[in-house]
């Protein structure tokens, strides 16, 4: 028998709706902008005046970092200059003429610095090591110096929420501080001051921009090639967080600007010595025994049980 009459035919691949595909673009960029707007005004990051150095290293949070920068350059009540500055570290294979022709075509001021850290960090840090504090340690004081030939008031990273989440976590289980990179900093020389607009920006959303903008992306054959690192295995964490736990990572990050000191064992940042009763209730005051009824009702919303705010 002819096996024609069984075959089940295949349906043709849907095509992907241009219209469509141009709105969720328009979308992303509305709120991508919108977010970055929000971190440079919340932390004011950037003043009238200010000569912003953006640091592109060819990857996609860095192009972006420039693209919104460039879009809220034209849309902001205050003036201020952008100039890109690129880090040849003269990684084997570096596709050298990419940015300049990217940021030729796009009518920005840019600097090419070379420098080969890559054989300097190939030469001190052993095989399978962590390369990334060398390589950052390097990259920095190049960037530092180029900043005050260039009269640069900021210099702006292209470092993320995830980013910043990953750090935390870093130094929690790692270095035993409470810390991460904050969206704003005075440089550790104390001459510049380094700015992280993409704060409030989740990694996914710069992933679809990227793809959607078709920045010609440039990858990493140092820190970016190392899969053991421990960055990378806890943003594997994360977003397995985010994925079993919805919300988990937005609770997570709003805690990292909603800090109570007196709630922590910092002496530095709390005067234990000088706590006293005052005979006057305290907002944030020890519930002793009590329950935190605010913080179960909120864990039982997380767990898919919610609970009334009061109990009787």
């Amino acid at each position: 028998m002819d096996d024609t009459s069984t075959r089940i035919e295949t349906p043709p691949a849907r095509m992907r709706d241009p219209r469509k595909d141009e709105f969720e673009t328009n979308k992303l960029k509305k709120r991508l902008r919108r977010q970055v707007g929000q971190a440079i005004g919340d932390f004011a990051m950037i003043e009238p005046g200010d000569r912003v150095m953006v640091c592109l290293s060819g990857g996609k949070d860095s192009y972006a970092l420039l693209d919104i920068l460039l879009s809220l350059q034209d849309r902001a009540p205050l003036r201020f200059d952008i100039v890109a500055v690129n880090l040849d570290q003269k990684q084997p294979g570096f596709p050298a003429d990419v940015l300049p022709r990217y940021l030729s075509e796009r009518g920005v001021p840019f600097r090419i610095v070379e420098q080969d850290t890559y054989s300097v960090v190939k030469r001190v840090i052993p095989e399978g090591r962590t390369m990334c504090s060398l390589c950052s340690r390097l990259r920095r004081g190049a960037l530092y110096r180029v900043a005050g030939e260039l009269g640069a008031t900021k210099i702006a990273l292209g470092h993320h929420r995830d980013d910043l989440l990953a750090t935390f976590f870093l130094n929690l289980f790692f270095g035993g501080k409470l810390k991460t990179m904050p969206p704003k900093l005075v440089s550790d020389d104390g001459r510049h001051v380094v700015i992280r607009p993409l704060a409030y920006v989740r990694e996914r959303d710069l992933t679809r921009y990227a793809d959607a903008m078709q920045f010609p992306l440039i990858p990493c054959t140092l820190c970016g090639s190392q899969e053991t690192l421990q960055r990378k295995q806890v943003s594997t964490m994360l977003r397995a967080w985010e994925k079993q736990f919805p919300g988990r990572i937005e609770s997570i990050f709003n805690a990292l600007g909603n800090v109570v000191a007196t709630h922590l064992m910092d002496r530095r940042l709390h005067d234990f010595g000088d706590v006293r009763a005052t005979g006057r209730p305290h907002d944030d005051g020890d519930l002793a025994f009590d329950v935190d009824v605010a913080l179960e009702a909120a864990a039982e919303i997380f767990a898919g049980t919610p609970l009334p705010l009061h109990r009787e």
